[in-house]
């Protein structure tokens, strides 16, 4: 494990240990509920099995940790990774209240991590395989832990953020209040690294794996009502970050998204558009 300053992954290391990861432990509740039914889309995908041994990377506060362990039951394992402590925190906390015996979770980077080799059935993510520094070797390690022949994939991150109108809409918004952005460098680590859904399948493709499928997924996410879904865009996503950056703007700029968002109520709650790719591949 390597969690030191020299990391490879140092930087994100430090970013989800500080305000980020507390503030996803903090508000993991509602999080879930808006992004849960897009990751249980991507998990019927891999159709997880009885008795099977499965990697759930950047497990986070472990909801999908624990479907993962529901679907492959007492005689299968989940190895849950993530470099977050005070989201695992949350997530062994909850396994214990709720006895669930069939799940390991690891505080470590799954980019350096020596996992048991061949001795996994599947590996999973929900939004968590987009912030490493190298992508194609972290790949080639996770790999290497599949069982050859039989061993796949099953991942699901974020379209471009023009196609995310539910993070696009109100970052736009805010723009007024924040000074002008230089271009985000598409290919660094972040939510939106694997945007493009070539580039994906290169990194695959050179990590080893065979088979490679990216599929376009649409779903409305729902936000909360109005005051819950102005929290979340000042807190998480690119808008949060800038924020971090701009704490003077926070006043503004939540004003602005009061008005923005109100548009997009409908029964009570803010309702937006999501676009993800569901990317699947095997062990060659």
């Amino acid at each position: 494990m390597d969690q030191s300053p020299t990391s490879p992954n140092a930087d994100q290391i430090t970013y989800w240990n500080a305000r980020a990861g507390n503030t996803w432990a903090s508000m993991q509740k509602r999080l879930d509920a808006q992004i849960g039914a897009i990751g249980l889309r991507a998990l019927d995908v891999l159709a997880p099995r009885a008795g099977e041994c499965v990697i759930d990377i950047g497990c986070g506060c472990g909801t999908t940790s624990f479907e993962i362990a529901r679907r492959v039951g007492p005689s299968g394992h989940v190895t849950a990774i993530d470099i977050s402590q005070p989201m695992l925190e949350v997530a062994r906390r909850d396994a214990e209240q709720n006895h669930v015996g069939n799940v390991s979770f690891l505080e470590a980077d799954a980019q350096t991590y020596s996992f048991e080799p061949a001795s996994y059935d599947a590996l999973f993510s929900r939004f968590g395989v987009m912030f490493f520094a190298d992508p194609v070797t972290a790949f080639k390690n996770l790999r290497a832990a599949l069982k050859p022949q039989s061993g796949r994939l099953a991942f699901v991150c974020w379209r471009p953020l023009k196609e995310n109108p539910w993070m696009a809409v109100p970052l736009k918004a805010a723009m007024q209040h924040l000074p002008p952005q230089e271009p985000a460098d598409p290919l660094a680590p972040g939510p939106y690294a694997f945007a493009d859904a070539e580039r994906v399948k290169r990194i695959l493709g050179q990590a080893g794996f065979g088979e490679i499928a990216a599929t376009a997924h649409d779903q409305q996410v729902e936000m909360g009502r109005l005051d819950q879904a102005v929290e979340h865009c000042t807190r998480f996503g690119p808008l949060g970050r800038l924020l971090l950056e701009h704490p003077d703007a926070v006043a503004p700029v939540m004003q602005t998204l009061h008005k923005t968002l109100a548009e997009h109520i409908s029964d009570g709650v803010v309702r937006m558009d999501s676009a993800v790719w569901i990317v699947t591949a095997r062990r060659a």
